[in-house]
């Protein structure tokens, strides 16, 4: 990944919220020579391995599973177009033009399959404890027939990934001014995703 300087983001911090935020990830990786492209969800267990620990499961159909190899994990998190007429700069020299500003976190690793049962279900439970709590009338497995739920079992494989490597590049426009970065904030709107993010990492260039 193309990654200058004033975007590199290295503090696991930030990266760990954007992936509980954004649990979708794509996975890229090569399965009998040829690329291959999955969007699966995951969760991360910061404290499983020296990186971290992704953790999903696939489709037993699909794949993906049977050959691992070394892969990408990207998490895309907020993005939005950035037009030259919100910076302040623009009306003084006229030298802006367009950009798009994005958060986005790669996760290098080696699956690893999972296929007890027992670590199955844990992973299913864990998944769903995490994005159902919250929700008015949260759901777990326990709801559903058990035969029903062993029947799925045999429908899935687990992946475990220890991250042996991490990229973020968070395009907030730290490469304009306060001022100019103000305007973004205030054309995006407050409750923009992406105005958010750049409200939360502030800075900005000195003017």
């Amino acid at each position: 990944m193309y990654l200058p300087a004033p975007f590199a983001v290295t503090d696991p911090a930030p990266l760990h919220a954007l992936l509980r935020a954004f649990p979708l990830a794509t996975w890229s990786t090569v399965v009998d020579g040829q690329p291959c492209v999955n969007h699966i969800p995951f969760l991360l267990d910061a404290e499983a391995g020296e990186h971290g620990t992704l953790i999903g499961h696939v489709a037993r159909a699909n794949p993906v599973w049977r050959t691992p190899a070394p892969s990408i994990f990207v998490f895309q998190g907020p993005q939005a177009y950035v037009s030259p007429s919100w910076y302040p700069s623009k009306q003084e020299h006229g030298k802006a033009v367009p950009t798009w500003n994005y958060a986005v976190v790669h996760a290098h690793g080696r699956p690893e399959i999972v296929e007890d049962r027992q670590a199955l279900r844990a992973i299913l439970e864990r998944q769903t404890q995490a994005h159902e709590t919250g929700l008015p009338h949260p759901w777990s497995i326990a709801d559903a027939p058990a035969e029903f739920i062993e029947q799925l079992l045999g429908a899935i494989v687990g992946i475990h990934v220890p991250v042996t490597r991490w990229e973020a590049k968070f395009k907030l426009s730290q490469n304009r001014s306060a001022a100019d970065r103000a305007g973004v904030i205030a054309a995006l709107g407050a409750a923009h995703p992406m105005a958010q993010a750049m409200t939360q990492a502030g800075g900005g260039k000195p003017t």
